[in-house]
Formats: structure tokens, C-alpha cells, sequence
């Protein structure tokens, strides 16, 4: 196979239209689609069915696809393997964490990785959608729950605690809670239902005291979206104690009782393990969780 062919397959697949794969490529959507046609006529089978919303891949797509996704990783090891030829850390580092924490925490920190590490170039990738190490979507994840996959290498590097937060304005409105009881008698902000959760037994505040789970007023599949909410005086939300440090406008509620503690794990696949710009990541994050207040 032409693997210039293969290389505009894999982008066309991953972005699922011609003309999306045509902006990452730069080349018209007509160019892009001639490749994919004359790669379909050189295999003698269709690799897509076209709809009037995108590409969705045949079977016979998809087999390619995931071996174009093996040759594709490979590529990128092999490229970061020569540029690491020295002892010096160098090169792109996809890192992936969660929204809430990414937008925060990390954004408040990156810079000194950045002053530490200048042949590194970080891409920092926020998502609650949990991507895909082993076909090379990120090289690097910081997750609040354990990876369950076994080409997965990680370590616990910081244990984070939850509290519930509520505004000055709403305590003035509705009062502030004695007990966790008495949460049955207030507005309560959670995280929602979504497919995917960022962190597991994110909604505790639903069932914190009671035996009979509660309703929320308002869900927000976004962690910052529930501090705004509690800022703005929507209600109490149980929150990242990292995520309201420095925040004006919150103030903790029921102080003696204490949510569910969350573990972090930096996890990367095995095949990166003699990464340096993964073991200067993880070292950097280790150093700093060491010395934060989560």
C-alpha cells in the first residue's frame, strides 16, 4: 500500500469527513477524496460508507484503520525515541487530565515544567472523556481512579479531598446546614449524568447522611460549571478542594464532615516507559503534589 495513501486514510478516519480531514491535511476535500478512492480501487474493496453527515468506516475500514493505528503509533515512538537520543528531554508530550482539574490546577503550574524542561513542548488535552493512551491520543494522563488496562503502567501520586461549598448569598438566603441531615432541606448542585465520569461517587452530596438519595436542583456536566453555579448562589455542591483554592465568593459548609477521598495516578502505556519527557513529567508532578494542599 502507498503509505501516503494510508497516512490520509488514518486522518480521514479519525476525523470522519473529507473536508475536516482536508483542513488538518491542507488540501482541498475533492484531493482528499480522490486518494481515498483511488486507495479503495487499489484494495478492490470500500473502506467507508458515505452519508450526508460524514464517513462511517466498513469492516474492512476499520480492520485497516486499527492496523493504520499501530503503524502510526509506532512512527510517533520511533520520532521521539531519536529525538530523545540525548539525555536531555525533548519533543511534543500530549498531557490528559480531567476539565476541572487541566483548567486549574495544571494551568497554574505548567510554567515552571515549561522554565524546567524548554526542549519540551507540552499539548495539554482537557477532557472528562477519558482518551485513548494506547493509540497514541495523549502520551500521559493524570486520572482519579485506577486504569483497569494492562499495558498501562501508573502510580498514585496524590490523594484528593472533597468538601461542600456554598456562597455567602446562599447561606444568607437559605441558611447553612448543622448536619448532613439536613441537606434534605436544600438546593444541591451535582455533576449529572453523563456517560462518562470524571471522578467515581462524584454526586456523594445525594446521599451524604441519608439513607433515601436526593434530588438535585441543577446538574452540570462540567466540575468549573459547578463552581460558577455555587458562586453565583444556585446552591451546595460538593467540590475539589483544589478547585475552590483562591476562589472568592465560596465558603465551606458542615467543616467536620468529609467527603469521599480520591487517589490520582499518572498513567502512561509501557512502551513510553524510557520516555525522558515522561520521567521528567512524572518526576515534576511528583515534586508538586508533594508540596500542594489537595
Amino acid at each position: 500500500m502507498d503509505w501516503d495513501k494510508l497516512r490520509i486514510f488514518h486522518i480521514v478516519a479519525s476525523a470522519g469527513s473529507f473536508t475536516h480531514a482536508g483542513e488538518v491535511l491542507g488540501l482541498s476535500q475533492s484531493s482528499v477524496s480522490r486518494q481515498i478512492r483511488s486507495l479503495e480501487d487499489s484494495l478492490s474493496t470500500p473502506l467507508f460508507n458515505r452519508h450526508a453527515r460524514g464517513l462511517i468506516l466498513t469492516d474492512e475500514g476499520e480492520t485497516l484503520f486499527k492496523t493504520a493505528e499501530e503503524v502510526v503509533s509506532k512512527i510517533h515512538v520511533t520520532e521521539q525515541s531519536l529525538l530523545e537520543g540525548t539525555n536531555i528531554p525533548r519533543g511534543v508530550l500530549k498531557i490528559t487530565t480531567t476539565q476541572s482539574f487541566g483548567s486549574t490546577w495544571m494551568m497554574n503550574h505548567i510554567k515552571h515544567f515549561i522554565d524546567q524542561y524548554p526542549e519540551v513542548r507540552p499539548q495539554l488535552l482537557v477532557s472528562d472523556q477519558e482518551l485513548d493512551l494506547t493509540v497514541r491520543q495523549a502520551d500521559v494522563a493524570i486520572r482519579f481512579h485506577p486504569s483497569t488496562q494492562l499495558d498501562h503502567i501508573q502510580r498514585k501520586v496524590g490523594t484528593f479531598h472533597h468538601h461542600l461549598y456554598a456562597s455567602p448569598e446562599y447561606i444568607m438566603r437559605k441558611g447553612k446546614p448543622k448536619q448532613a441531615s439536613d441537606l434534605d432541606h436544600h438546593d444541591l448542585i451535582t455533576y449529572g449524568d453523563v456517560p462518562s465520569i470524571p471522578i467515581r461517587d462524584i454526586d456523594w452530596v445525594l446521599s451524604a447522611g441519608t439513607d433515601k438519595p436526593r434530588q438535585a436542583i441543577m446538574k452540570i456536566n462540567s466540575i468549573y460549571g459547578v463552581l460558577q453555579a455555587v458562586k453565583s448562589g444556585v446552591g451546595i455542591a460538593a467540590l475539589p478542594d483544589y478547585l475552590v483554592q483562591g476562589s472568592t465568593n465560596v465558603v465551606r459548609v458542615l467543616k467536620d464532615y468529609h467527603g469521599p477521598e480520591f487517589d490520582a495516578f499518572l498513567v502512561y502505556t509501557s512502551e513510553m516507559r524510557g520516555s525522558k519527557r515522561i520521567q521528567a513529567f512524572k518526576q515534576f508532578i511528583i515534586e508538586n503534589f508533594r508540596s500542594a494542599k489537595f
